[in-house]
């Protein structure tokens, strides 16, 4: 579990063969998960300042795999007696989704993301959401995306000071949202089948 609250950027040594190579203050041990993004990956390889971390095939066909180069967002999995902040992060990337417009504030920035619609029920307004790792609150919310007010603190200390229109990142939606659709949709199906016996044993007669 992750909260959101990115630690360190890491610079990409290498990739290939499935495994990223980072190079970065951070020293994990081998077996470690670390949130590289918003995606957890296990490490395998431990370097001279350095650790790789290999990503499965879902893991590939899911995040912005060109984001893995450069500078890329760190965190630690969280231990016990961690101080708790940011949100419940499980660093498992829902979908990737694409910043439509860049709009300068007073005192922030907003970015406009749009991700495909099956994911928009998962967002809620003033809700938590990851993009990229970095925990963040949903301004509003429409019908193709939503709308995030990133701080300049945020904006110096993540990537997000070089997102720009087109720019594909890495989206976790709310872990309650998720659950609670789910009972749902899980209610509704078991409430149709309900009635679904009830209409059949009505046919018998």
């Amino acid at each position: 579990m992750f909260t959101g609250l990115i630690r360190e950027m890491a610079e990409v040594v290498s990739y290939q063969n499935n495994i990223l190579t980072l190079k970065a203050r951070y020293r994990p041990k081998i077996g470690d998960s670390v949130a590289v993004n918003g995606a957890c990956l296990t490490v395998v390889r431990l370097g001279e300042g350095t650790f790789s971390v290999e990503l499965a095939d879902e893991t590939r066909e899911v995040i912005a795999m060109e984001n893995l180069k450069g500078r890329v967002h760190i965190e630690p999995a969280m231990r016990m007696g961690d101080r708790f902040e940011g949100h419940i992060v499980q660093g498992h990337v829902d979908t990737v989704g694409t910043v439509t417009s860049v709009q300068k504030r007073t005192n922030g920035t907003d970015f406009f993301i749009t991700i495909p619609p099956e994911f928009l029920p998962y967002v809620i307004p003033k809700g938590s959401i990851t993009v990229d790792g970095v925990s963040l609150t949903v301004n509003d919310v429409g019908d193709e995306g939503f709308r995030l007010t990133i701080i300049p603190h945020t904006l110096e200390n993540t990537l997000f000071g070089t997102y720009r229109v087109g720019t594909r990142v890495n989206v976790e939606t709310d872990l309650f949202a998720r659950y609670v659709a789910n009972i749902l949709d899980k209610r509704e199906a078991a409430k149709k089948k309900g009635w679904e016996r009830v209409e059949r044993f009505e046919a018998l007669f």
